[in-house]
């Protein structure tokens, strides 16, 4: 046994998280959509991930911004009104979930990305192959 073997494993969230993760990511959606001009303008943004800690204490939720010119300033009027925000899921979860987490945001740019590498591909300009008859 002179090798070193190295083991990797992935950390799964047990099914409850999953359950929070997904109520959280609902209700906060129907709340950006009801109630997100308060907090935060015209602007669109959708939750697109949340991620709850084990013990349902922290929620970190993704959230992409459409078309503003500084998603950042966003992000700052949203964590602004953070405290109203977990108000407000509290009233929504309270009957479902016993804890109302903490909330985390952070901007998903995964779409910016995706949109970036389309870009890239439909700009690449590739020869048609030459056939070979000899």
């Amino acid at each position: 046994m002179g090798a070193l073997q190295i083991v990797t494993f992935v950390l799964m969230d047990s099914v409850r998280q999953q359950k929070y993760s997904k109520l959280i990511q609902k209700e906060l959606g129907e709340l950006f959509q009801r109630e997100g001009r308060n907090w935060y303008g015209n602007h669109f943004i959708t939750v697109t991930g949340v991620k709850v800690t084990p013990d349902l204490g922290l929620a970190r939720v993704q959230i992409s911004i459409f078309k503003a010119p500084d998603p950042k300033l966003i992000l700052k009027d949203i964590k602004k009104h953070l405290s109203e925000i977990r108000k407000e899921l509290g009233l929504r979860i309270g009957k479902q979930a016993r804890i109302v987490p903490q909330l985390e945001f952070f901007i998903d740019n995964s779409l910016d990305y995706v949109e970036h590498i389309d870009k890239l591909f439909k700009n690449l300009h590739i020869p048609p192959a030459e056939d070979d008859k000899e």
